[in-house]
């Protein structure tokens, strides 16, 4: 008789991602590739359903992944901005007219009396249903790509991003810092201030606010971002080596013709009539790019501490977003008219289904990434 052996019962543990670390935080290319292939689906219709379905998505996103560092709360300032781009192309439209034509009348503008070399423009006159909706559609992409870079910025940190960067653009990065964190100091500077003024009874909305707050934000917002270039010049930042003049100018040539090759080919990637050669444009001028900058690198002398690591979330993060760009630029060669509503006769748009699916491939990163603290808990020293 044999003696049946027991063994301990593990508790069921539910597939969760792990919480955010210092060793674990994706990085900041992750979330920008996961951005940009959003913001390039984007591009590609001018569906108001798909359109706010990429927006959805990457609001949702933000509103799981993101931290509350300055720069996490520049995303409802993207958001904003996109309702105010929405709101200059409807004005612009009434006022400037639309090659559009229509035949509902919404309501008819005085309209100014332009000379003979003038023909084609208008200021004034007739608007019409279809007008409206046209430049609703055209300003909700514009929009939504906003928005979705707007997610990339509340989710990427900053200098993380920088050292990431190749050697060979060092320099530049410097710069791209700077800029990158100006408007997320800014927005911070707002609400602290915004809070102070607040308690202080003062009023914090009308023209003479905006105005007695808006000195002292650029002004913040201008020396910290001047300080973080000081303290990355300080720590090495564009301090090169001596290499031969032949390797400068390849490294040159290469580099230059790389990013304009990048730059035909998305372009031919955007744009409906160059789809055929700007596949090839695109990876002859990564090739290019990624040889320059390989070369480059050979005059940095500056070593990196704790590199970030392209873990397996990383890539899980980066390519739904390239995942949702690819589905998007096929289902746009496959049925262009479910992209792209027609406005004559107006019609309403309708969702198209497999195309939305693709777009929910966007919310991976909110189940794979990791989890941040929650907003006010202390930060340990390992997520530092």
């Amino acid at each position: 008789m044999t003696a049946s052996t027991t063994r301990p019962v593990r508790p069921h543990r539910p597939l969760r991602a792990p919480g955010a670390t210092r060793g674990n935080a994706l990085p900041a290319g992750a979330w920008w590739l996961w951005a940009l292939g959003l913001a390039t689906a984007a591009s590609r219709t001018t569906n108001p359903l798909l359109l706010g379905l990429l927006v959805g998505v990457a609001g949702y996103v933000v509103a799981a992944r993101r931290t509350d560092a300055p720069w996490a709360r520049s995303y409802g300032a993207f958001v904003k901005i996109g309702l105010f781009v929405v709101g200059v192309r409807l004005v612009f439209s009434v006022f400037l007219g639309s090659p559009v034509p229509g035949t509902h009348p919404v309501f008819t503008l005085p309209e100014v009396p332009l000379p003979d070399w003038a023909k084609g423009v208008r200021i004034g006159g007739r608007v019409t249903a279809e007008q409206l909706l046209f430049a609703l559609y055209d300003g909700a992409k514009l929009a939504a790509l906003l928005i979705c870079l707007g997610a990339a910025n509340s989710l990427a940190n900053p200098a993380r991003l920088l050292k990431s960067l190749p050697g060979a653009l060092y320099e530049a990065g410097v710069a791209v810092v700077v800029a990158m964190t100006f408007a997320p100091n800014m927005v911070a500077d707002v609400a602290r201030l915004r809070t102070a003024r607040r308690l202080r009874g003062r009023p914090t909305g009308g023209v003479k606010a905006v105005l007695q707050i808006g000195l002292p934000v650029l002004e913040g917002a201008l020396e910290r971002s001047v300080a973080v270039a000081a303290s990355m010049d300080a720590r090495g930042y564009g301090r090169s080596a001596q290499v031969p003049p032949a390797v400068r100018r390849t490294t040159n040539v290469l580099t230059l013709g790389g990013l304009l090759g990048v730059c035909a080919g998305t372009y031919g990637l955007l744009a409906a009539q160059g789809a055929v050669y700007g596949l090839p444009l695109l990876i002859t001028g990564l090739v290019a790019a990624m040889a320059g900058l390989r070369l480059g690198g050979a005059r940095s002398v500056r070593t990196r501490y704790r590199p970030d690591r392209w873990g397996a979330r990383a890539w899980l993060v980066a390519g739904s977003g390239i995942a949702v760009a690819v589905a998007m630029i096929w289902a746009g060669g496959v049925d262009a008219e479910a992209l792209h509503p027609g406005v004559v006769p107006l019609t309403a748009p309708v969702l198209p289904l497999w195309p939305a699916a693709s777009v929910l491939i966007g919310l991976l990163p909110a189940v794979v990434a990791p989890m941040p603290p929650p907003v006010g808990a202390p930060h340990s020293k390992e997520s530092q």
